[in-house]
């Protein structure tokens, strides 16, 4: 079996806006937030209203229909039957949202190619902060942007209006695999198997695994110039007798509102913790810690499915 280490530039730049106090968002923004940043970017760059992105002969070449709608190309080998790639974006929330005060963070990760598009990002989510996030409508001004590296340590591109010019993005850096790890889940996750999403006794490696592997490959085909190439099936298989030494999870009801379906979604998942000893699962390693930025399963562009992942010992569960 020949396993390849996956390879996708990553970037992670933290937002940060002033509000009028404490922010007062669900406790999964990220819903409100990419709702807003879609609407913003949208009218921001599109010159062809009232024509569907599918059916624009600008969808090529517009920043919005790369970052929202990301068609699949015409001849792509993954992917033909579907009408979007994966988004070259996620929207994450740091630990402690309100930083200080009246200061809100919100980070967003871009992977390959969507770092050309930071300029239209920074510009849309500014206006989208200045139109208003959420129920209440309130207002976020943005302050300064941090390009966050892997170990967390941040340096500002973006203040008073000005953007730095930007380092090239790299893959992170992947650290030598400890004994046992405990993944913690922050926000639902939410995964499907024979058409029904998976509860907390029914959640296992194979099936958290098998959606991983396949959305870090999506990203490196569609967003990298360097499509992962490895043993999809040796990987999937072996990924199926892997158990956890032991979870703590439990289903999180939560329902959005869809501006674009006109209805409440339920957008439920599953939350908390599971350990695993990672003897003999030195093929699993690279992709486990890269799905740290990636997220897992639905709704990841909006946040869903983030989880941290830390080494721990099996005699403290």
């Amino acid at each position: 079996m020949i396993i390849s280490q996956p390879v996708i530039p990553i970037k992670t730049y933290r937002f940060y806006f002033a509000t009028d106090g404490v922010a007062r968002l669900p406790n999964f923004p990220g819903s409100a937030w990419r709702g807003a940043f879609g609407h913003a970017l949208k009218k921001t760059v599109c010159v062809v209203r009232g024509t569907p992105c599918s059916q624009c002969m600008l969808k090529s070449a517009c920043a919005y229909s790369y970052v929202f709608e990301t068609p699949p190309p015409a001849n792509a080998g993954k992917m033909r039957k579907y009408n979007a790639a994966p988004h070259p974006f996620v929207l994450q929330f740091p630990e402690a949202s309100s930083v200080s005060g009246s200061t809100y963070a919100l980070d967003v990760i871009l992977f390959g190619h969507g770092q050309r598009y930071l300029p239209y990002i920074v510009h849309a989510l500014q206006t989208a902060g200045n139109d208003g996030i959420g129920g209440h409508q309130q207002i976020f001004s943005l302050q300064k942007i941090d390009d966050i590296d892997p170990e967390g340590v941040g340096e500002t591109i973006y203040q008073h209006g000005e953007l730095k010019s930007l380092q090239s993005a790299g893959s992170p850096t992947i650290p030598a695999m400890p004994d046992c790890i405990e993944i913690a889940f922050h926000t639902p996750l939410r995964i499907k198997q024979d058409s029904k999403n998976l509860t907390a006794r029914q959640f296992n490696f194979g099936a958290f695994f098998g959606t991983l592997l396949r959305r870090i490959s999506m990203i490196s085909y569609f967003h990298t110039d360097a499509p992962l190439e490895t043993d999809f099936a040796a990987l999937t298989a072996k990924a199926r007798t892997v158990q956890f030494a032991s979870q703590q999870l439990k289903w999180f009801d939560w329902t959005r509102y869809s501006s674009r379906q006109q209805t409440e979604m339920n957008m439920g998942g599953l939350i908390g913790r599971v350990h695993l000893d990672m003897q003999g699962l030195e093929d699993f390693w690279p992709y486990l810690w890269l799905g740290q930025w990636t997220h897992a399963g639905k709704g990841t562009s909006m946040g869903m499915g983030a989880y941290t992942i830390q080494p721990t010992s099996l005699s403290v569960q």
